[in-house]
C-alpha cells in the first residue's frame, strides 16, 4: 500500500459541513426536506457530545447490548489453512445477533430526545429491522419496518421477531422486491410525515448526516477491537476484513485504524453468481459514481444511468450503492475492495460452522471466505481480524433448502 496522505485522510475521518467525503456524499433531497434534514444534523451534532447522552448510550451498550463484544482466536481454522492467524470480532454475540444494534440504539435515543413518536426504516436481511424494533420497544417508540417481499420469504424468522417486538412490518412488492425497493418505500413513507417520524437509516448511506451518524455509532467496534487485539497479541492486526453492502460494519471496524499504515484493510462485496450477467452486487468493483437515495457514491447502473438490479445470496448486501466514505476510501486507496461469489460464501458458512462451532450470517461469510482465500498466502506470523458482523440463525432455513443436500444435510 502506498504511503497514507494525511491531508486526504483528514477528510476521510470526518465529512465536511455539507456531508461530503471528497466528491461523495452530500445531501440531495427535495427542498421541503432540507430544513428537516438540517434539524436532524443540528440535533445530532449537539447531542453526540453531551455527557448525559454519552452515558445513557454507554450504559445501554454495556448492560443491554452486552458490549464489549469479544475477539476470538480461530485456532482450528488457522491451523487448517496453514497460514495467517485468524481472529474474529464477535459482533454476532450482541443482543439481536449483529452489529446493527450499535447504531439503532443511538438513532432511537436521538429520536426520543428530538420528541419523535415513531422510527421507520428499511431492512434487507432483517437484522437492522430486528435491532430497530428492539430499540423502539425499549424506548417506547412506534416502529415501521419496510421489507421486500423476496426478503420477507427468505428471512421469515426475522420478520416474526420484528412482529413479536411490536413493529409493523410493511411488505414491499415493487421492482425486485428486495432492499433497494424497501429503501424507496421507507423514504416515501418518511416524506408523508417527516415531523413526527425519524427515518433511522440502516447503514452508512443516505443524505447527510446519516453516513456520519451511523459511522460514529458503529465506531465502537473498531475502538474496542484495537484495544482488545493489542492486549491479546501485543500488536495491531496486519489485516482487517469486513463485508460491504452499505458498509456500516466495515466502517465501524476500519475507522479506528485509518491512520495505521501497517494495517491493510479489505472490504468484501458480493460477486453473486455472475459478473457477466450482472447477477452480483459488487458496487465498488464494477460501479461508477452516481446518485441514489439522496447522496453520491459508487453505484451499479443500468444502460440509462439508473440503479441496476443486483443479486447476492446475502440479503443484507443486496444494494446497488455503497456508503460515500467507502467510495472515498477506495479512491484514495486506503482500503482495497474485493469480491466473493455465492459458492465461496456458502463454503465459508459451513467451514466456520464445522471448524469453530460458529454459524455466521451469510453477509459475514463473505468476509470469512476472503480471509480463507488469503490466509494460506501469508506467513504464520501474520494476522487477520474479521468483523463477524452477525450470526447465521436467520439464514439456516434458506441455506438448508437451497444448499443443504450438497453439504450432507
Amino acid at each position: 500500500m502506498k504511503k497514507i496522505d494525511k491531508s486526504l485522510m483528514a477528510n476521510s475521518v470526518m465529512p465536511d459541513e455539507n456531508g461530503f467525503f471528497g466528491e461523495f456524499g452530500g445531501r440531495f433531497v427535495p427542498p421541503m426536506l432540507e430544513p428537516l434534514m438540517q434539524e436532524i444534523t443540528d440535533a445530532y451534532i449537539k447531542i453526540k457530545d453531551e455527557p448525559s447522552f454519552i452515558q445513557e448510550l454507554t450504559d445501554l451498550q454495556k448492560h443491554y447490548t452486552g458490549r464489549p463484544s469479544p475477539i476470538f482466536y480461530a485456532e482450528r481454522l488457522s491451523n487448517e489453512l496453514g497460514g495467517a492467524q485468524i481472529y474474529l470480532k464477535r459482533e454476532d454475540l450482541n443482543h439481536t445477533g449483529a452489529h446493527k444494534i450499535n447504531h439503532c440504539l443511538g438513532e432511537a435515543l436521538l429520536a426520543k430526545k428530538m420528541g419523535k413518536k415513531k422510527i421507520i426504516a428499511e431492512t434487507g436481511a432483517g437484522q437492522h429491522g430486528v435491532a430497530l424494533a428492539t430499540a423502539a420497544a425499549l424506548l417506547g417508540l412506534e416502529c415501521d419496518i419496510y421489507m421486500g417481499e423476496v426478503d420477507i420469504k427468505k428471512e421469515y424468522l426475522n420478520v416474526v421477531r420484528m412482529r413479536i417486538l411490536g413493529a409493523n412490518v410493511v411488505p414491499v412488492a415493487s421492482g425486485l422486491k428486495t432492499l433497494k425497493e424497501a429503501v424507496d418505500a421507507a423514504f416515501e413513507a418518511y416524506l408523508e410525515d417527516p415531523v413526527t417520524q425519524l427515518y433511522a437509516i440502516g447503514s452508512v448511506v443516505g443524505p447527510h448526516p446519516f453516513p456520519m451518524m451511523v459511522r460514529d455509532f458503529q465506531s465502537v467496534v473498531g475502538v474496542e477491537a484495537r484495544e482488545q487485539f493489542m492486549d491479546m497479541t501485543g500488536k495491531l492486526p496486519d489485516n482487517l476484513v469486513a463485508c460491504v453492502g452499505g458498509g456500516s460494519n466495515a466502517i465501524g471496524l476500519f475507522t479506528a485504524f485509518l491512520y495505521d499504515e501497517e494495517v491493510k484493510m479489505y472490504g468484501i462485496e458480493p460477486a453473486g453468481t455472475s459478473f457477466e450477467t450482472g447477477n452480483h452486487a459488487a458496487t465498488l468493483t464494477l460501479g461508477k459514481p452516481g446518485m441514489i437515495h439522496g447522496f453520491k457514491c459508487y453505484l451499479l447502473q443500468d444502460e440509462n444511468g439508473e440503479p441496476a438490479a443486483v443479486n447476492t445470496v446475502a440479503s443484507g448486501l443486496d444494494y446497488p450503492g455503497v456508503g460515500p466514505q467507502h467510495s472515498y476510501l477506495k479512491d484514495i486507496e486506503r482500503v482495497k475492495y474485493e469480491s466473493i461469489n455465492d459458492k465461496e460464501t456458502i463454503d465459508a458458512f459451513f467451514t466456520l460452522s464445522r471448524t469453530e462451532g460458529i454459524i455466521p450470517a451469510l453477509e459475514s461469510a463473505h468476509a470469512v471466505a476472503y480471509a480463507i482465500k488469503i490466509a494460506p498466502q501469508l506467513g504464520k506470523d501474520k494476522t487477520i481480524l474479521i468483523n463477524l458482523s452477525g450470526r447465521g440463525d436467520k439464514d439456516i432455513d434458506f441455506v438448508v433448502e437451497k444448499y443443504g443436500k450438497a453439504y450432507g444435510l
